[in-house]
């Protein structure tokens, strides 16, 4: 029998492994099991990908805010969710900005990689990361040349994509670097007459430095590929993508600079990560089935700030709307951008600073000005569907049960004694709803459409 606890669990699952649920999938996936759909989640290929000839044919055009708003079409629209997820994951933790880039298929391919490769091992990730033409020119290993060594990608790899501040010297720094001499990329056709055209990544062995190195206490002509082995087996490498998985599914951390110094908020669950990534070398599925299953996820309900993409989607997912291609979409992406996320140009290489940070006097106004405008449309889809279950059976609803039903269609919902106080005075100044005739319908219909203005405008819908 199905749980109001069932529902919560699930929804608090697909809210941090995807996008938010529909009511109705809800439902479907309450009804398949919590830990079948966490499998489902990580083996994304069982299920069918998003129709690619539908994007193509209506979502063509130029410009980052485009493609910014397609990808958000595949967020609320593929049957693969987690890999969506994890296409930003990685796109927050191995960040790259379209501001210096100025070159778009590169910035989109990258997310294609990220999609491709996500959820694979730590290995072929970093090594195609080391590969990606946006990620070569971000950090400028284009310009790192035998004998001129640039060191800014090889920092970076270990400082902020790898292991974090104090897991290696300045001379591991340096020869990483050199290993990583000749990776470059093939300058592409300029845009203008021609068009998008990708960037190749080119391996220039001219350009390599073939001398001796040393890197974590190993030594020897050591290559890119080689310093990404050493990287991938250290147990700091488990930790630092353990807790970057801490923070960015279960629970808001400090910002990533201060790791070095601040302890993990719940060290049993990041060494449980961390179990999984060395017994697995380095497998990110088992590691989101250690976090996805875990108690410690599952008791994280409502711990996190949702990043502008997650409100949007999710508020998006409750209306129902843009289930398949419409105008419209593409003004999506400028209203996370006015929150402070804008999608292929996160604004350094820590990637975006999350949690609280999210919100301040502006950007709060500007989440729940959009979530209460989305919901207060009585016309769209899921409102409606929401109006007729609040309604369901044509009796009367009082005002504590109208709180109740809402909180529970809106999410479900889980808010304090004062919000829920301060929603029961609305359903009580409102009185009774009732069904029973055309017109009671439609002053019913308009109360329940407030009610859920009011959650959605909440301190607690503001989390996940």
């Amino acid at each position: 029998m199905t749980t109001n606890n069932d529902l919560a669990q699930m929804a608090h699952l697909m809210r941090r492994a995807g996008f938010g649920t529909t009511r109705a999938e809800l439902d479907a996936l309450v009804a398949k099991g919590y830990e079948a759909a966490v499998d489902d989640l990580v083996n994304p290929e069982r299920l069918p990908g998003i129709d690619e000839d539908i994007i193509d044919r209506y979502y063509g055009g130029e410009g980052y805010p485009i493609f910014a708003s397609i990808w958000m079409y595949r967020m609320l629209n593929s049957q693969r969710p987690l890999q969506e997820k994890m296409a930003l994951f990685w796109h927050h933790v191995f960040a790259t900005g379209i501001t210096k880039n100025q070159h778009v298929m590169a910035a989109v391919n990258q997310i294609k990689m990220f999609r491709s490769v996500g959820m694979t091992d730590m290995r072929t990730i970093l090594l195609e990361l080391a590969k990606d033409p946006a990620m070569i020119f971000w950090l400028d290993n284009n310009e790192n040349r035998n004998g001129e060594p640039n060191e800014n990608w090889g920092r970076e790899l270990l400082e902020l994509f790898s292991m974090g501040v104090g897991n290696y010297t300045e001379q591991d720094i340096k020869d990483a670097s050199r290993a990583f001499t000749g990776w470059t990329f093939e300058q592409p056709i300029p845009l203008y007459p021609h068009g998008y055209y990708p960037a190749d990544f080119v391996y220039d062995a001219a350009d390599h430095d073939d001398g001796e190195k040393t890197f974590l206490g190993n030594t020897g002509n050591l290559n890119g590929e080689d310093i990404i082995d050493i990287i991938v087996k250290q147990p700091a490498t488990a930790r630092f993508i353990a807790r970057h998985m801490y923070n960015f599914f279960v629970a808001d951390e400090p910002q990533v600079p201060s790791w070095n110094t601040v302890p993990p908020q719940d060290q049993p669950a990041i060494d449980t990560l961390v179990a999984a990534y060395l017994g697995s070398d380095g497998d990110i599925r088992a590691m989101l089935s250690a976090l996805f299953n875990s108690d410690f996820f599952k008791a994280a309900r409502f711990k996190k700030v949702k990043s502008p993409v997650e409100l949007i989607t999710g508020v998006i997912k409750l209306v129902g709307t843009f289930r398949e291609p419409t105008p419209g979409i593409l003004d999506y992406s400028g209203t996370a951008k006015l929150m402070g996320q804008q999608l292929f140009d996160p604004p350094t290489v820590e990637g975006w600073h999350t949690g609280h940070e999210w919100i301040d006097g502006g950007t709060l106004n500007e989440r729940v000005n959009f979530a209460v405008n989305e919901v207060g449309d009585l016309s769209k889809p899921g409102i409606s569907e929401l109006v007729e279950r609040v309604g369901a059976g044509g009796s009367a609803c009082p005002p504590a049960e109208l709180v109740e039903r809402s909180l529970e269609l809106a999410g479900p919902v889980e808010v304090s004694d004062d919000t829920r106080a301060g929603l029961l005075r609305y359903a009580q100044a409102a009185g009774d709803l009732r069904f029973d005739t055309d017109d009671a319908r439609q002053d019913s219909a308009t109360h329940i459409g407030r009610m859920l203005q009011l959650i959605v405008s909440t301190r607690e819908y503001q989390m996940a």
